[in-house]
């Protein structure tokens, strides 16, 4: 059996030198968090957008638009644009409980889901992120994302993205050195 870890104050963990896990117990059913990991329109709403095509290899390009994800958005730091894409591909695919895809130069980024009661445990494991500056953004990158995701889903409005994004950096630099 799979140790369920969620931290107290919600922090990602690396389980690895350079894998960082995350996880969030989100409102239920797991088909409407499956919904917000591969719709587009919904995923726009907490992390990027992007048409997903789902089967193994199918290239998704994911476009960021941080700046559109909370009213207010916060201050962006001056080195991130209004706008990111990244292609990415689907590497596994088990609807609805498993989707990994892979992630520029890193070893990729896994969405594990499993029913826990009416709630739904998203594991996020992103592998290989080995620059401890990337790991650094990473890490409160995908803290700050799920917070809105979490959010989003249980209908609340979720704090400004970019303010938090920066507490969070600094956070996970005191945490994970």
């Amino acid at each position: 059996m799979t140790e369920v870890l969620i931290p107290a104050d919600d922090y990602g963990v690396l389980v690895e030198p350079t894998t960082l896990k995350i996880q969030r117990l989100l409102p239920g059913p797991i088909e409407r968090v499956w919904d917000y990991l591969t719709d587009s329109d919904l995923r726009a709403r907490w992390l990027a957008a992007g048409r997903m095509e789902m089967r193994v290899g199918a290239p998704t390009e994911l476009t960021w638009r941080n700046d559109t994800l909370t009213d207010p958005p916060g201050q962006r730091p001056a080195d991130f644009g209004p706008e990111h894409s990244m292609t990415v591909e689907i590497t596994e695919l088990d609807p609805p409980h498993r989707l990994a895809i892979s992630w520029g130069s890193t070893g990729g980024v896994v969405f594990d889901l499993k029913p826990q009661g009416n709630a739904v445990l998203l594991t996020l494991t992103h592998r290989r992120v080995v620059d401890p500056a990337v790991r650094l953004n990473v890490s409160a990158g995908w803290h700050g994302h799920l917070d809105i995701l979490k959010a989003r889903m249980e209908g609340r409005e979720p704090s400004a993205f970019w303010d938090r994004w920066l507490a969070l950096k600094a956070e996970y630099a005191r945490r994970l050195g």
